[in-house]
């Protein structure tokens, strides 16, 4: 899943979170703008889940990666904006020669190691959620943390058909 190189779990008030290096590589992104959240999302993690279905110009399947992650951009008021750009690593076989989409929305691109500060909840994961867990991160993390204000990671890593033992994350990139 990502390198550890130092997980440090912290607990403030009621939430947990811990600081870890995710490791960087090539992925698939798709952009959707003008629409809220939860639709936005889904519409490009179906682009996605073609993609590595073998909508591509080779037709070959990948399999699926985890997590899905979903990049918010948040308001001043901390709602989100109705932009979403959501990423999918590409599996490890196909990480020096990605198959190229056929759909011209999905772009391939490096995106580097970082660290993050993450935080974990369960459930079917909706845009109030992410929203609730971001909050809580922010407050835990207080005034000393440094990280990236404008977006934040959102991320999920069951398929839809999973009901129990859910994992969602909320990750701050750490500046």
């Amino acid at each position: 899943l990502s390198n550890m190189l130092k997980n440090i779990t912290l607990t403030s008030g009621e939430v947990a979170y811990e600081e870890r290096a995710c490791e960087g590589g090539m992925f698939a992104a798709v952009e959707v703008t003008g629409k809220p959240f939860d639709e936005a999302s889904k519409e490009a993690v179906l682009k996605l889940l073609k993609y590595v279905g073998g909508t591509n110009d080779k037709g070959v399947g990948m399999g699926m990666t985890a997590p899905v992650s979903i990049t918010a951009f948040p308001a001043e008021d901390g709602s989100l904006q109705q932009k979403v750009k959501v990423f999918l690593r590409i599996p490890s076989q196909f990480q020096a020669k990605p198959p190229c989409p056929s759909d011209d929305s999905i772009m391939v691109e490096e995106r580097q190691e970082m660290t993050i500060y993450s935080t974990q909840f369960g459930g079917y994961a909706k845009e109030a959620d992410y929203v609730n867990y971001a909050a809580k991160l922010k407050s835990a993390l207080g005034t000393e943390a440094v990280y990236r204000k404008d977006f934040y990671f959102c991320n999920g890593y069951d398929p839809p058909m999973k009901p129990y033992g859910r994992r969602n994350e909320v990750w701050f990139v750490k500046e």
